[in-house]
């Protein structure tokens, strides 16, 4: 009776063992997959078109917009414009990216993109599209609070030189009462 429980239970730890094989080979294939899109992708403005450069068409866009300075961006978003694309989302989508990584006033323009046309993407890119939009949401939010930081500081020096006003009067108020006590 012990032997066959022991026998059940290792045959069940056996069996469950194996489970992970499968997800194991879809990794693997998942990461040849990913290989094979970086050397085969086109680059360009990148597509909705679910593929294997779906993603790294996209990464592609986001890294150089992070990289790029005004110049590239100013021609990036020309040939955007330039772009006859079968899917408005997606050159939306780009020019948000694009903007991203620009001017504050850009940072606005993008963030009502994404949230405009974040939701026309493709399921396996909106992970992706949403964190660019949360991190330029960020950026946003620290910017906003730089700027109400350096406004109160701003108001500060103000009240500090009005006081420090004040209270030189005080004192010559002060030292002209002292003065008139010591003179009979």
């Amino acid at each position: 009776m012990k032997s066959r429980v022991l026998f059940a239970c290792s045959a069940a730890l056996w069996l469950a063992g194996c489970e992970f094989l499968p997800e194991q080979g879809r990794v693997v294939a998942a990461e040849e997959e990913a290989v094979v899109a970086a050397v085969d992708c086109p680059g360009g403005v990148p597509t909705f078109e679910v593929d294997a450069c779906l993603l790294p068409n996209w990464i592609a866009l986001g890294l150089a917009s992070q990289r790029g300075d005004g110049d590239w961006r100013s021609a990036k978003l020309i040939e955007l414009e330039a772009v006859l694309a079968d899917d408005e989302d997606e050159r939306h989508l780009a020019r948000a990216i694009t903007l991203a990584w620009g001017s504050e006033r850009q940072w606005t323009q993008a963030a009502e993109l994404f949230e405009i046309h974040l939701q026309a993407a493709p399921e396996r890119l909106q992970p992706l599209l949403r964190y660019w939009r949360n991190e330029l949401e960020g950026r946003r939010a620290m910017s906003g609070q730089l700027a109400r930081s350096q406004k109160e500081l701003v108001a500060q020096r103000e009240e500090n030189e009005q006081l420090a006003e004040k209270l030189e009067a005080l004192t010559a108020i002060e030292q002209n009462i002292n003065l008139r006590q010591q003179s009979p």
